[in-house]
């Protein structure tokens, strides 16, 4: 007999009245994450390079769940976007209480094979549009003395991967940046968080050999892919009230596959 997995039940409106950033939310995680912010009560910006459709159906979810998104197609890797997309969030809702760094690529080859265009672009898009991002939405936060920083890195930054030199080394990176920011912000009320995710159950996880998704959920000990709503619950729970007294720490969200 197979038993349906009932889907968690958000706590009611925990982030009533906040204002989220979210950097890559116009698809898979990134709009997972949106929505859930969207459920839990809080307003989003978000930010998205190209899909112009995919922002538009982002959009649509939030405003089915009654809160606001508004969307800003921006590169992550320009150096004055974070600058422009806090400034607006402050603009539009005069206050920032949750950041959450999700916008990330992977450009794959062994370390012999990597460009130099290869390892800049995700080094740049990955780990340093999430400094900048850090660096401009502390300070509101500081002032307020209340924040929540989540950055989604990977088990990949925990264990290697073969073909991503480039992207484990963003992603451990991104872990090394996220504890050094929790030791420096705590005191104003401020926590910063990682999820390294798994592989998860996206377009990206689909258009994958059979043989590589096959391999990846055999190392999982719950015998499935992650969901992106995994991912989204996840983060969702460090952004709340629930989480703190939790900081510096990454969340592993991916079955038992790195166990």
């Amino acid at each position: 007999m197979t038993l349906a997995v009932p889907r968690p039940v958000a706590a009611e409106r925990e982030l009533d009245g906040q204002v989220a950033i979210v950097t890559g939310g116009s698809r898979g995680i990134g709009r997972a994450i949106v929505t859930e912010m969207a459920r839990r009560g809080a307003d989003v910006v978000f930010t998205y390079r190209t899909d112009d459709a995919g922002a538009r159906d982002t959009i649509a979810g939030v405003d089915a769940l009654e809160r606001r998104a508004v969307a800003q197609r921006a590169d992550v890797r320009d150096a004055e976007t974070a600058r422009h997309v806090t400034a607006a969030a402050l603009d539009l809702f005069g206050r920032i209480d949750v950041l959450v760094n999700n916008a990330g690529v992977a450009r794959d080859a062994v370390v012999w094979k990597m460009t130099a265009e290869a390892w800049a672009d995700v080094i740049e898009t990955d780990l340093t549009a999430a400094f900048r991002f850090i660096r401009a939405a502390v300070p509101p936060m500081r002032e307020r003395r209340y924040g929540r920083i989540v950055s989604i890195a990977s088990i990949n930054a925990l264990r290697g991967k073969f073909g991503q030199s480039n992207y484990a080394a963003a992603k451990a990176g991104l872990i090394g940046l996220t504890k050094s920011v929790a030791r420096e912000v705590g005191a104003f009320g401020i926590t910063a968080n990682v999820v390294a995710p798994g592989l998860i159950d996206t377009a990206m996880a689909a258009a994958m050999p059979e043989e590589v998704r096959q391999r990846s959920i055999a190392e999982t000990v719950v015998g499935r892919l992650g969901t992106v709503e995994d991912v989204a619950q996840a983060v969702a729970f460090l952004a709340g009230p629930a989480a703190r007294h939790i900081t510096g720490t990454v969340l592993s969200v991916d079955g038992g596959q790195h166990m």
